[in-house]
């Protein structure tokens, strides 16, 4: 039986799959290896680059111009600085995949030999120039997870590369793909007497740099079309512009909703029922709230500084007075990684990504906030907004100073505090969904609470919409910006209740002129306005 795939590359006899030479130009990956050019391949993890790199070997060997292997080399990161063992890990890949995908044994013969005769710092070199030499077709080694590689190890992988590339193709491999997460540009050796060493500067070699790009729309009919054509379950209108809108068309995320829509949820295993809309936003916040290895591996980044610097002013909306931008190389590292795109506007990759990132931020404070969803029901089921502002505003008078401390996005720390509150409540039965970004300088929530709890989200619906704003100008000035901003974002998503959030960080401000509640209208619009 076919299934979606969240884990390891495809196997087209198991998988609902986008052929994965399809997603890359192969004119101009064939015109590199006829070039005899050394390049990389680089993408974020799960989009399908070993996926890729297997069928471009399967390729070349079957139509037998060149003989290609692929070899993972992330076992060697386990040697660290070790550059003998982490050498020797290499070279047994090197051989044993020989073996497996050519049926070569000559390479592992020659390994114990070129061990015993050459030090680690010239093996590998070595070892692929014998192995040119003595092959009747000239060789294309595809190597993979090559940036999981540290210090000195790398170092010397890159520079033996370098060392015989003048020597391709009679005793060099013709071409050499080096394949892993980031551009080599952006490898950073740090070795043991403290020097930084940049990928670039020790494979000078490089010819070009391609990156794998994320599905395109009829990518994600195709697929799920797939499962309908192998099992007659339809697809309800919508949902596939619903799905590719919400992943911007990551691979991991299209089949993990696709996995969790047909196959982890127990009503739809009748393949008489269709998959709704409905049905596929609940796998969406399922996958939020699961937080599978992939996102969580997403999640992990955003302690390092480097992601810290990027990441803090989408959140923020703004660029802190007083603050230095993050540079070109920390912008470009975060994109490679996945977590934000660059155009048309830096923003983060998608909203499953937007979602999750403020949710993990404040996850351990979420669970520590005393207060109960049960509080803020009205007799009618919906929720009482203008109550749970004002208990927002008693709690963060009571508390933020302490628990901002402890955030480590401070620059966002209000928004993300409020953010933190808010879903406290609204776990009890109902969704939020969020925009920040680059220069929106605000935040926009919307509030969806079913009304009907037999009925959930197939019956009526509260929407609500709450804006955070952060207080730079006047008062005055913060409110009409955001009584616009807000009435425009209520009648986007057609919510009937809206609400501003200011928040005044002045440290000389007393409580007193920060805490207030009004209301104003703006167009056909009443707008609760709350300061904290």
């Amino acid at each position: 039986m076919k299934h979606f795939n969240t884990a390891g590359p495809i196997i087209p006899e198991d998988h609902y799959n986008i052929p994965a030479l399809s997603r890359w130009d192969m004119d101009e990956i064939e015109a590199l290896i006829a070039e005899r050019q050394y390049f990389v391949l680089h993408a974020p993890r799960q989009t399908g680059k070993t996926s890729c790199l297997l069928a471009l070997m399967d390729r070349l060997n079957t139509e037998g111009n060149y003989t290609a292997l692929y070899v993972n080399i992330e076992p060697a990161q386990a040697a660290r600085e070790n550059v003998e063992a982490g050498m020797r890990t290499i070279i047994d890949a090197i051989a044993e995949n020989a073996k497996h995908y050519l049926d070569d044994q000559r390479v592992g013969v020659w390994v114990h030999q070129i061990l015993r005769e050459f030090n680690p710092y010239s093996a590998l070199q070595n070892l692929l120039a014998r192995w040119s030499r003595e092959n009747p077709r000239p060789i294309v080694l595809l190597l993979d997870e090559v940036d999981t590689l540290i210090g000195y190890t790398l170092i010397s992988v890159l520079r033996q590369l370098r060392a015989g590339y003048t020597d391709r193709p009679a005793a060099y491999p013709q071409t050499v793909l080096l394949c892993g997460v980031r551009d080599v540009r952006d490898y950073r050796i740090h070795t043991a007497g403290g020097e930084i060493i940049t990928g670039g500067s020790a494979f000078n070699i490089k010819s070009d740099s391609l990156r794998l790009g994320n599905f395109h729309h009829e990518d994600v009919v195709t697929l799920y079309g797939q499962h309908t054509q192998k099992t007659g379950q339809a697809f309800e209108d919508g949902v596939f512009d619903y799905v590719f809108e919400q992943t911007n068309g990551q691979p991991w995320l299209v089949n993990a909703l696709g996995r969790e829509a047909c196959f982890k949820d127990q009503s739809t295993r009748d393949r008489a029922c269709p998959i709704t809309m409905e049905i596929m936003m609940e796998a969406r916040e399922r996958l939020i709230e699961r937080r599978d290895t992939h996102l969580d591996q997403l999640v992990h980044h955003l302690r390092e500084s480097r992601v810290h610097k990027v990441i803090s002013e989408l959140l923020g909306g703004d660029i802190e007075p007083g603050t230095t931008p993050p540079g070109e190389d920390d912008q470009l590292y975060v994109r490679d990684l996945g977590l934000i795109r660059t155009r048309p506007q830096t923003e983060i990759a998608n909203p499953i990504y937007r979602e999750i990132i403020p949710r993990a931020l404040t996850w351990t404070i979420q669970t520590r906030i005393p207060q109960e969803t049960a509080w803020y029901i009205k007799e009618n089921g919906s929720l009482d907004i203008p109550r749970l502002l004002n208990g927002f505003q008693q709690f963060f008078r009571e508390n933020s100073e302490v628990w901002l401390d402890g955030f480590h996005y401070i620059e966002a720390g209000p928004q993300l505090l409020m953010q933190s509150f808010l879903q406290r409540i609204v776990n009890g039965g109902g969704r939020i969904e969020r925009e920040y970004g680059l220069g929106r300088k605000r935040t926009d929530l919307l509030i969806q609470w079913p009304l009907d709890k037999t009925l959930g989200f197939y019956g009526p619906v509260q929407r609500v919409v709450i804006e955070l704003k952060i207080q730079h100008k006047s008062l005055e000035a913060t409110m009409n910006d955001g009584l616009i901003q807000t009435t425009d974002y209520m009648d986007r998503v057609g919510a009937d209740e809206g609400y501003l959030l200011i928040f005044n960080r002045a440290r000389n401000t007393p409580w007193e002129d920060k805490i207030f509640v009004k209301e104003e209208r703006h167009g056909k619009h009443r707008v609760g306005i709350f300061g904290v």
